[in-house]
């Protein structure tokens, strides 16, 4: 029989507790959100600022994301060794000292290195995120409250974007605007991590540690709050974790670690690649610095409207389909903005881009939560996830000078092209998962065990 700490979450309504999570949860990953795709904004500024090489730009986009790497392998261990809650609380530090330091950066050197840092707490908030709303989230709603949760943190994207056109050409309070976007996102995430020291740990996770007693202290804070409750109806499949990293590598886990480690370094190129590179790709076209801010804040706005528009889809559509789709419909949109020449046009097809780019990533990050068990859900998650942030690092000593030598528009093929390749490795090894309890989307046994456990509930 499943642990009655998993059945007892499970058959739990939405509460106040659940809401609140989902709240300080999104409001963490908006400064993710916000420190990605600064990127580009300070790119595209501090290239001219600091009279940067080639060379030495793409090493400045990458220093964040090579944190990151580090940050989400080193963290995510963490959320599974030492517990989710104290996992956001260290990163988020972290992220908050090094980003105010790297707004006093006296050159570029130094920014390298405040970026890396800052990249390396606030690398795992995306994978521990998923993997504590997995944890606590009942079947029925997980989807659609951590879709929620990414709608909240899509905002962090238009304000990169905004803020950046606004900030970029000022000087308030003669500090120059560029420094201004990062005090702000340290200071921002100090209120988060004060909002997050409330948050309780995962039942799932003291359960899985020994921590029993702990558990049910929190499982019976979340049934205070929700009332008359049926009793639990137990989910009839064995428990096989024991938390050691060579279970991601035997049956039914090593199809999908491979699948998830091909896939995050695939999607890099498409969703992570327009939002780093789009202001620099605006630039290459001949628009002024300003003016391509202007057009990538606009664009950006398709990542809080795409992720809105998830919410309800993601428990009426299989989580696996609704990814295989939306990276067709990036693929299409991005071909279409590598080619386009009108400002407009431009404008447009970067909007749609980034609207399907937000029902493909919330869909993704609440299915790789999904798929792996909880003893391992944050190395997991986490571990594949890091390949993208490496992938991202990476990307502009391949990809920009892509843009310089052959144009836009085949960089945005080379970028359709890997969202084809991610369409056909998750249609031939991902399982479904949509309205599956945890337990037995992540047994040994016979597929299709779990429903008699649903038809139960």
């Amino acid at each position: 029989m499943a642990g009655t700490i998993a059945a007892r979450m499970d058959r739990l309504p939405i509460t106040r507790r659940h809401r609140l999570a989902t709240v300080a949860i999104g409001l963490g990953l908006f400064f993710d959100l916000y420190e990605i795709f600064l990127a580009g904004v300070l790119g595209s500024v501090l290239e001219k600022h600091f009279h940067l090489s080639k060379s030495a730009l793409a090493l400045l986009l990458a220093s964040a994301f090579l944190g990151m790497f580090a940050g989400a392998v080193l963290f995510g261990r963490i959320a599974d060794r030492l517990g989710r809650r104290r996992a956001f609380l260290l990163s988020l530090g972290t992220y908050s000292l090094f980003s105010l330091l790297g707004a006093f950066s006296t050159g570029p050197a130094m920014l390298v290195v405040t970026r890396f840092l800052a990249g390396l707490g606030i690398g795992a908030e995306p994978p521990v995120s998923d993997t504590y709303l997995g944890d606590l989230l009942p079947p029925k709603h997980r989807g659609r409250y951590t879709a929620w949760a990414y709608t909240i943190a899509f905002l962090g994207v238009p304000a990169a974007g905004f803020l950046g056109r606004w900030l970029a050409p000022a000087a308030p309070l003669g500090f120059e605007g560029w420094r201004w976007l990062l005090v702000l996102g340290a200071l921002g995430s100090v209120i988060v991590f004060a909002l997050r020291t409330g948050l309780p740990e995962s039942p799932r996770w003291l359960e899985a540690v020994g921590r029993t007693r702990e558990a049910e202290e929190v499982v019976a804070r979340f049934e205070r709050d929700a009332g008359e409750l049926s009793e639990p109806t137990e989910n009839p499949v064995a428990p096989t974790e024991s938390g050691r990293l060579r279970e991601l590598f035997v049956p039914p886990y090593r199809r999908r670690t491979g699948m998830m480690a091909v896939f995050h370094v695939l999607q890099t190129i498409g969703y992570y690649g327009f939002g780093t590179l789009a202001p620099i790709v605006l630039v290459a076209k001949g628009f002024p610095v300003v003016q391509s801010l202007l057009f990538t804040a606009l664009t950006y706005l398709g990542y809080p409207v795409g992720s809105a528009l998830s919410l309800p889809v993601v428990e009426r559509v299989e989580r696996k389909f609704l990814v295989l789709g939306s990276a067709v419909v990036m693929a299409v949109f991005g071909v279409a903005f590598g080619l386009a020449t009108a400002a407009w046009l431009i404008v447009v097809c970067g909007f749609l881009y980034t609207t399907a780019s937000n029902l493909f990533s919330n869909a993704f990050h609440i299915y790789q939560a999904e798929i792996f068990p909880t003893a391992l859900r944050g190395t997991a998650t986490s571990g594949t996830y890091a390949l993208s942030r490496l992938a991202s690092g990476v990307m502009p000593f391949v990809l920009l000078p892509l843009l310089h030598s052959a144009g836009a528009g085949v960089l945005f093929t080379v970028v359709a092209l890997a969202m084809v390749l991610v369409v056909v490795d998750v249609a031939l090894f991902g399982p479904r998962t949509t309205g599956r309890v945890l337990e037995a989307v992540n047994s040994r046994v016979a597929p299709g065990a779990d429903q008699q456990a649903q038809e139960a509930r």
